[in-house]
C-alpha cells in the first residue's frame, strides 16, 4: 500500500487533466478527503503534497487547496520578459528622447581615445576617486549624504545584492524580510542557503515588533527591506517608523540592507543610513533610472563592513565594469541622469492616472508617483486564475504568490507594472484588465 498516495495523485492528475476537475475548483480539507477516499488522514496529507510538489494544486491558508489555472511548471518570475504581447509583469521605463541623451553624454568618451582607453581597463570594487564622489553626491536625499569613502560598485542593483547577502549573511542564517518582497531576493537566499524569515507589515510597512517577535525565536544576522515605493505594495515607510526601525536593528544587533531602486521616483525621507549608519548598507542602481542594458549598482557600505562587501563582489564576478563606470560618471554629472529622472516622474505620474480611470472602482493599492500598482482581486477571483485569464488575452501580470516569502500565505492580488508599454497600449491592456476583475470568472476560458 505504501503507493496508494501516488495511485491516487495520479488519478486526481487525469481528472485535472481531462477537465472532471476544472481550474479554480476547491478540493475538500483533507480529513474529509480522508474520508471520502476511506484512507488515513496521513495518505491523504502526501496525495496534497505530491499535487503541490506537480503544480497541479496550490494551497492558500484560509481558503483552502485549488486546482491551478495553467499545469505548466511556472518559470521564476520577474526574470525574463514573458514573452507576451503586453508585458505589465516586468518594469523597463525609457522615455522618449532617452537614447540621444545618453548617446550625446558619452560623444567625448568614445572620440577620445586617451578616454575611451582607461575605460576599458578593469576596475575594482570601489571604482574610482572620480566615481565615488559622483555616486555621493547623486545618492544623497532628504538631508542625507553619504560618504565617498563608504561606496562600493557592483554590476548592477540584482549583484549588490547578491553580493551584499553572500558577505552578511552564512549560509544557515536567518534573514528578515518583508512579508511581501522583490522575488529575486527570494531566489537569491535559496541558492545561498539562507532561511527567510517574513516579518509582519502594515501600511507604514515593517512593523517593529514583528522584528523583535522574530529575533526572540532566534537570532537573525540582517534584515533586508525596501522602504521606499516599496515592490509590490508601492507603500513609503515615513520617518518614525524608520527611527524605529533603526532603534530595534541596533538593540539587537541587526544588519538592515535596504534597497532603494525606486527611490528616485519621488523625494522621499532619508533612507535608514540616516538613522543607524553603523550598520545599515544602502542598494541602488542606475537600471530604473537608465536602463538595464547599461548601467552600475552602488553599495553604501559602513567602514566595518566594507571589505567583507568587497571581497564579495570580487569573489561572485560582480564588479562594474570600466566602461560602465564611466559612463555612469558621465551621465550623473552632467545632468543627462537627473533629465531622465524628471522625464519618468511625469511618465509614471501620467501611467498611474491611465491606471485610476481604467481601473476604477476596483481596489487598488498604489503610489501615484510609482511604476506599478497592486490590484486586490474580488473574492469571485483567484489570483492564478486571474493571471491565466489575463495571459489567454495577451497580457502578462504577477500574482502576489512570486512576492510572498511564505507559500500558501500570498494574498489574493496581483501587481500590474505600468512602465513598459507604450501608453496607448498600456491604456488598452489595462481597460481588458479592469474588465476581467469586474466581470464572472465561469466565462474566463470561453470569452
Amino acid at each position: 500500500m505504501g503507493d496508494t498516495y501516488q495511485a491516487i495523485a495520479d488519478g486526481m492528475a487525469a481528472d485535472i487533466a481531462s477537465g472532471r476537475l476544472r481550474p479554480g475548483e476547491r478540493l475538500p480539507p483533507q480529513r474529509a478527503f480522508a474520508y471520502q477516499r476511506g484512507i488515513a488522514s496521513s495518505t491523504a496529507a502526501r496525495v496534497y503534497t505530491e499535487l503541490r510538489r506537480r503544480g497541479l494544486v496550490a494551497g492558500e491558508v484560509g481558503r483552502g487547496t485549488f486546482v491551478r489555472a495553467v499545469q505548466t511548471p511556472p518559470r521564476m518570475a520577474l526574470v525574463e520578459p514573458a514573452g507576451i504581447a503586453v508585458d505589465l509583469e516586468l518594469n523597463f521605463p525609457t522615455v522618449a528622447g532617452q537614447p540621444a541623451l545618453l548617446a550625446r553624454s558619452l560623444n567625448g568618451l568614445i572620440r577620445r581615445a586617451g578616454d575611451l582607453g582607461a575605460s576599458l581597463q578593469p576596475v575594482g570594487a570601489s571604482g574610482t576617486s572620480a566615481a565615488r564622489q559622483a555616486a555621493a553626491a547623486f545618492l544623497a536625499r532628504g538631508g542625507w549624504s553619504p560618504s565617498a569613502a563608504d561606496i562600493l560598485f557592483a554590476g548592477n542593483g540584482k549583484q549588490a545584492i547578491a553580493a551584499v547577502l553572500a558577505a552578511l549573511v552564512m549560509p544557515g542564517e536567518r534573514l528578515g524580510i518583508e512579508a511581501l518582497t522583490y522575488p529575486l531576493v527570494k531566489s537569491v537566499a535559496a541558492r545561498l542557503g539562507i532561511e527567510l524569515v517574513a516579518l509582519g507589515m502594515d501600511d507604514d510597512g515593517v512593523l517593529p515588533d514583528a522584528v523583535m517577535a522574530a529575533q526572540r525565536t532566534a537570532p537573525m544576522a540582517a534584515v533586508y527591506l525596501q522602504p521606499t515605493l516599496h515592490n509590490p505594495l508601492g507603500t513609503t515607510m515615513p520617518v518614525h517608523r524608520r527611527k524605529a526601525l533603526a532603534t530595534v536593528c541596533r538593540r539587537h544587533d541587526l544588519i538592515v540592507v535596504e534597497d532603494a531602486v525606486y527611490a528616485f521616483l519621488i523625494d522621499g525621507p532619508p533612507p535608514l543610513a540616516a538613522f543607524a549608519p553603523e550598520r545599515s548598507v544602502l542598494i541602488d542602481s542606475l537600471s530604473k533610472r537608465l536602463s538595464p542594458g547599461l548601467t552600475a549598482g552602488f553599495v553604501v557600505v559602513p567602514a566595518a563592513l566594507s571589505e567583507r562587501v568587497a571581497a564579495s563582489l570580487r569573489t561572485g564576478a560582480w564588479l562594474v565594469s570600466g566602461f560602465a563606470l564611466e559612463a555612469s560618471v558621465r551621465w550623473m554629472t552632467d545632468g543627462t541622469v537627473q533629465t531622465i529622472i524628471d522625464a519618468k516622474r511625469h511618465d509614471a505620474a501620467a501611467r498611474q492616472a491611465i491606471a485610476r480611470d481604467k481601473l476604477a472602482g476596483l481596489a487598488v493599492r498604489c503610489d501615484p508617483r510609482s511604476y506599478h500598482c497592486w490590484l486586490v482581486l474580488p473574492e469571485t477571483w483567484r489570483a492564478d486564475m486571474f493571471v491565466s485569464a489575463a495571459a489567454r488575452r495577451g497580457i502578462a501580470i504577477t500574482p502576489a504568490s512570486a512576492f510572498a516569502v511564505r507559500a500558501g500565505h500570498a494574498p489574493n492580488a496581483c501587481r500590474l507594472a505600468l512602465a513598459s508599454p507604450a501608453p496607448i497600449v498600456l491604456g488598452e491592456a489595462l481597460a481588458v484588465i479592469g474588465s476581467l476583475a469586474r466581470g464572472d470568472p465561469q466565462t474566463w476560458g470561453t470569452e
